[in-house]
């Protein structure tokens, strides 16, 4: 199938009022009513099944991005073939397999898709500084995706709590305060007991 955006003579950043509208004007266009007893009438079917399928191709594609933690979510299968392997291993937590692949893809061909992937391995890294760069860069070239806006929403939201002495997020809300704290703590509790 040819990539759907071309199909309807739209872009990837448009918003779903332009494609849906673009979509009514290809429909009215070659919608088969319009060629009954026409030799185009045959035409006219395959354009208007192509211009459906786009259609629905593109509205599942968005669909699908607005979900949570959906497998395939907001990446588009007419982008780079290897974004959704990349996303397979990012998901099984391959984070070596997938950095590696994301380098060998040429800087030419380093898209919204790439900067979005990209920041998903350095999040679950813990490189909270590189990942927020990414997924800003991500939004930055595609603001109407919402797979990346909430990425860089959720980033954001963390790092106004960022604490760079916190171990992988998984130490949350505990400072190095709170290990001193602890720890002298520990120290009195030993000396009422007669030392550890």
């Amino acid at each position: 199938m040819r990539d759907p955006y071309e199909v309807l003579g739209v872009s990837k950043n448009d918003s779903d009022d332009t494609i849906k509208n673009a979509y009514r004007e290809l429909a009215k266009k070659y919608h088969p009513d319009k060629y009954v007893d026409n030799p185009l009438s045959d035409l006219a079917g395959e354009k208007m099944k192509e211009i459906n399928e786009a259609y629905d191709a593109i509205m599942d594609e968005r669909r699908s991005g607005k979900k949570s933690g959906s497998s395939g979510g907001g990446y588009s299968a007419y982008q780079n073939p290897q974004f959704s392997q990349i996303r397979m291993h990012i998901q099984n937590n391959n984070l070596e397999v997938a950095q590696k692949m994301l380098d060998e893809i040429s800087i030419n061909e380093r898209d919204a898709e790439w900067y979005y992937l990209n920041g998903s391995v350095q999040y679950k890294r813990g490189w909270y500084d590189n990942a927020y760069t990414n997924f800003a860069t991500a939004y930055k070239m595609n603001p109407s995706n919402p797979e990346y806006r909430a990425a860089l929403n959720n980033i954001n939201s963390q790092r106004s709590g960022y604490n760079p002495y916190r171990s992988g997020g998984n130490m949350q809300g505990c400072t190095m305060c709170d290990i001193c704290q602890g720890l002298i703590c520990l120290n009195c509790l030993c000396d009422t007991c007669g030392g550890c």
